[in-house]
């Protein structure tokens, strides 16, 4: 299988390129240029493996959630190169690609929502395969879900931001944090290449971002 994933959820833009078992990607720290960069880091990696988007078989991309302009980014361009070529899209959550960039079993994901939230999910990776404990949500610390027994590892840039307050929320459950850890374009291809092997796929109008919520900013009153 030959598929191309990109992601432009968080601060951070990345893209990679899944030739069989070969992966090659690139990351940059775009903070708010992500619409300058991922086309050209693209175009740069199929360039090096010598192949053209009509030759893949498919385009994956962190759906969110995640910042709205950089889920809107990451799906438009997933759209218009897979209307192009002709190529199915798999949208793949952020949270759960997230969760494959840790080295763990047991993971709860946290990324940082601003407004005093974070985005949150809890999975568990068995057999090699993740199942979803608690879906894609989003909230203050407090309302976070619960989890059973010890051994959770959390990631994501929410551990950094609410460190002290996500501590006592999970005290006695959680044994180690990677805050520094993102959603990667990586694990998106490699979290999607299962779902293009078994035929899986979206027609690229379909595809859409996984918003989680529909605000964007406080209102004056709430910032008061």
């Amino acid at each position: 299988m030959k598929l191309l994933a990109l992601d432009t959820s968080t601060e951070y833009c990345s893209a990679a390129l899944l030739l069989d078992a070969e992966l090659t990607h690139s990351e940059a720290h775009a903070v708010q240029r992500h619409s300058e960069l991922i086309l050209p880091m693209i175009e740069q990696l199929l360039s090096a493996a010598g192949v053209t988007l009509t030759q893949l078989d498919g385009i994956a991309f962190g759906s969110g959630p995640g910042s709205f302009t950089g889920l809107r980014i990451a799906c438009g361009v997933a759209q218009g190169l897979a209307f192009g070529a002709g190529l199915p899209v798999v949208p793949v959550g952020t949270l759960l690609a997230l969760a494959e960039e840790a080295d763990a079993l047991n993971v709860i994901s946290c990324l940082d929502a601003r407004m005093g939230e974070v985005y949150h999910a809890v999975y568990r990776r068995e057999h090699g395969r993740w199942s979803e404990i608690e879906p894609p949500g989003v909230g203050p610390v407090e309302s976070m879900p619960e989890v059973q027994g010890g051994g959770w590892f959390g990631c994501g840039n929410g551990f950094a931001v609410h460190a002290d307050a996500l501590a006592k929320h999970y005290e006695g459950r959680i044994e180690g944090v990677a805050p520094g850890l993102h959603p990667h374009a990586r694990a998106i291809a490699h979290l999607a290449l299962p779902v293009l092997a078994s035929g899986g796929g979206l027609l690229a109008d379909q595809a859409a971002p996984l918003y989680v919520r529909n605000k964007v900013a406080l209102k004056m009153q709430e910032q008061r």
